[in-house]
């Protein structure tokens, strides 16, 4: 009888299975009773009566010792991220020891965050953002985590003050607590205490006072400090100038007041960052700053007949003499006429001047046959009065068939303009030349053709007719001025252009070794590009687009970036290509003015031939390239919105995550290892989506495919880098990790949905070449 009973006693005994899911997965299962509503039923799969939590919806499970695969499997990531779940947040979920990363972003959860997280010993990310939270802000707990290193809880209703006891939070790496309700002043002494922070959010909450000075002693910071829509007031403190020259500040909407220091990084911030602060003044504010203040009643005006001179005499008591009226008079008309007398020297010699600069310049032809016998600016009324010159019968005689390609258009009726002295080319060489046609579309036939004696490549893209008046004629000119202006060695330059009543062309620099499209996309016998040559390509792409942005005549904004407009030399060095193109079609009567114009010569202004389209990648589209993959969400959003730079950062941003993954924007990048049940898109939730993602059913799409799988990989799944990097990447050589992981999360900072969060082109640059340095 004895033995009967210890058997059933052994039999009800639970399998060692289950005393596993009692180990961790009771804590999960108090996180389901805590949910008041699951509309999704993301949490119906979570059951008591399985053996382990680890086949649950967004539970992941790793050996708990790397060094033996038998060891047990513990719990190390929970995304349950925008399921529109309503509850709190119980303590339970601190017991987790192994947990890695808690992900709970875009739910209804209420309540405060509890401290009894600070038991999760091994929690490096908590992302606790789109909710709707309440209470302080658990710092004292939460930095008694060793290893955390992101908190997110922005968008939630978090109030108090900041504590001191952040500068408990060493590790921290991010720390994001924008839309919130926090008030008070910034504590000081807290901040040089965090050195390994890289990100600070903390805008659209109500903090007042003074910005504390130490906050320019985090040298790790990158990409924005985020300050704005609060109530700071005093002065812009001169110690942000310390802060790394990669970091965008971000002031906007508060209440400070003073003259903006420029000092360090604060010198080359841009205007945005100071706007919204009626007290602010000085550069780069269109305010400038009163050196003194303002007197507080107005001077009495001087004597309007005398003037009183010191006497001549030792006696201080005589009577001064005035001055005549009359001789006041002559005296000022004198001044006038002496001033009168060296103007119209100075006109005189200037006009000497120019005659014979002018007289110089229509010999100029004859002594070395390099340049026009016409002035350099377009001769804009030739064909109206129906006037010619001796140089356009220049291919009067040309047999050639290739000039025919662009001779529709000459005749005396137009001139071939240099930008610059260094290009000297005439336009019956260029006619008589031999041609190639590179491409054709909506943007003219673009040809390659050979100068100097079969020395010099240049493309050469015919933008047609359009006719047009002088007035056009001299807004081109000066468009192409500009464009020309522009010279760095990863921009494609204008070298000339070409004006008549029915023919536009424009002259570039020849780069004779495809685009990065091809190079992605490998051409046959191609081997796929390295880890080296993707980030050569990334740096230079990048710095081409900040000479655009930052120092370029105009701070040109390119509008169109993408891989077809950035074309490769031999030794893979970057060129960014077409450039204004867009403006020099609107002006030429070809394409409707701010809206780019589409067809397949797009990138093809100075690249290489044959132009072939890359194949498309399995799971993209048949428009996978035509460039509207690349564009920042509120571009789509604005059609027929003029171009900011943020856009130009966006689309880079898309552009380096393809150069990373070897995927394209609209790419299917689906994979076994993810729950498709689990991140499907959402709507109807009213949750914030940072990310731009359309998790919430605010973007539908709006964000690239690529840029919302990357970031979740990041962000929710923790997904190996391995896993999200190009194939034909772990094929060669061993990959630096850290560099990888560095070039994506730049990556992950130029295409967030808020244009503001977005760094500026010229730290993007400044990051990248930090990369393996």
């Amino acid at each position: 009888m004895t033995k009967i009973l210890l058997l059933l006693l052994l039999l009800s005994l639970p399998p060692p299975a289950a005393l596993a899911l009692i180990a961790e997965g009771l804590a999960l299962l108090a996180f389901k009773a805590a949910a008041t509503e699951d509309p999704y039923s993301a949490l119906s799969r979570w059951s008591e009566s399985d053996p382990d939590p680890c086949g649950w919806p967004g539970v992941r499970c790793a050996n708990a010792s790397s060094s033996s695969s038998s060891a047990p499997r513990v719990v190390v990531s929970l995304a349950v991220a925008g399921k529109n779940i309503s509850g709190y947040i119980p303590s339970e979920l601190g017991s987790l020891l192994f947990l890695r990363r808690l992900n709970l972003h875009g739910n209804r959860l209420s309540g405060g965050i509890p401290a009894a997280l600070s038991n999760a010993s091994s929690l490096h990310s908590l992302y606790l953002y789109g909710n709707r939270l309440t209470g302080g802000l658990p710092a004292a707990a939460l930095c008694d985590l060793p290893r955390l290193q992101n908190l997110d809880v922005s968008g939630n209703a978090l109030s108090g003050e900041l504590p001191l006891d952040l500068r408990g939070c060493r590790s921290l790496q991010r720390l994001v607590l924008a839309r919130n309700a926090f008030t008070g002043e910034l504590p000081a002494g807290v901040w040089p205490e965090m050195p390994s922070l890289q990100q600070l959010d903390l805008s659209s909450n109500a903090f007042n006072g003074s910005l504390p000075p130490d906050l320019g002693e985090l040298p790790r910071l990158a990409g924005t400090l985020n300050l704005s829509h609060n109530r700071f007031s005093g002065v812009v403190p001169p110690e942000l100038g310390r802060l790394p020259a990669t970091v965008t500040l971000d002031l906007r909407f508060n209440n400070l007041s003073g003259a903006i220091p420029q000092t360090g990084s604060l010198a080359s911030q841009g205007p945005t960052a100071f706007l919204n602060n009626p007290g602010l003044c000085g550069y780069p504010l269109q305010v400038p700053c009163r050196a003194v203040p303002p007197p507080t009643q107005s001077p009495t005006p001087p004597a309007a007949t005398t003037t009183p001179l010191p006497s001549s005499t030792a006696s201080s008591d005589r009577h001064q003499q005035p001055i005549s009226s009359g001789l006041i008079a002559l005296i000022s008309v004198a001044d006038a006429a002496g001033v009168a007398l060296v103007g119209i020297i100075l006109v005189y010699v200037y006009w000497k001047v120019k005659d014979r600069k002018d007289n110089h310049r229509g010999h100029r032809r004859d002594d070395d046959g390099d340049y026009s016998s016409k002035s350099g600016l377009c001769r804009c009324m030739l064909w109206r009065h129906g006037g010619s010159d001796d140089s356009s019968d220049a291919s009067s005689g040309d047999d050639d068939g290739e000039a025919g390609k662009y001779s529709s258009g000459v005749g005396g009726e137009g001139e071939l303009v240099a930008i610059d002295r260094g290009f000297r080319v005439e336009l019956d060489e260029l006619l008589r030349s031999s041609a190639y046609v590179l491409g054709k579309g909506g943007k003219g036939i673009v040809y390659k053709v050979v100068v100097a004696n079969g020395t010099t490549p240049v493309a050469v893209r015919r933008l047609g007719g359009g006719g047009g008046g002088a007035d056009r004629c001299k807004e081109f000119a000066a468009e192409a001025r500009a464009v020309g202006r522009a010279r760095h060695p990863n921009v494609v330059r204008l070298r000339a252009y070409y004006w008549s009543a029915d023919e536009k062309l424009v002259v570039t620099d020849f780069v004779g070794n495809g685009n990065l499209a091809t190079a992605l996309r490998g051409r046959p016998g191609q081997t796929a590009l390295s880890w080296s040559a993707r980030l050569k390509i990334a740096r230079g792409a990048a710095r081409g687009l900040a000479y655009l942005h930052e120092c370029s005549p105009r701070r040109f904004v390119h509008g169109e970036v993408k891989p077809s407009n950035i074309l490769l030399d031999a030794d893979f060095t970057p060129r960014v290509a077409d450039f204004g193109l867009a403006r020099l079609l609107a002006v030429a009567g070809c394409a409707p003015d701010g809206q780019p114009s589409s067809g397949g010569a797009g990138g093809l202004l100075g690249g290489a031939i044959p132009y072939v389209k890359p194949p498309a990648a399995p799971g993209t589209g048949p428009d996978r390239f035509a460039g509207s993959g690349y564009r920042a969400p509120e571009a789509r959003a604005a059609s027929g919105a003029k171009p900011t730079q943020k856009w130009d950062v966006f689309s880079f941003g898309v552009v380096l995550l393809e150069l990373l993954t070897g995927r394209g924007p609209a790419a299917d990048h689906a994979s076994p290892s993810t729950s498709a049940s689990f991140s499907a898109p959402v709507s109807g939730s009213t949750a914030t989506d940072r990310s731009g993602s359309g998790e919430h059913g605010g973007g539908g799409g709006a964000v690239p495919e690529v840029v919302r799988w990357v970031r979740r990989g990041f962000e929710e799944d923790a997904r190996p880098v391995a896993e999200m990097v190009d194939p034909a990447l772990l094929r060669g050589p061993a990959l630096p990790k850290k560099e990888v992981v560095a070039a994506f999360h730049v990556a992950l900072a130029c295409t967030e949905a808020d244009p503001e969060l977005r760094p500026r082109m010229k730290a993007v640059a400044d990051s990248l070449d930090k990369i393996g340095s």
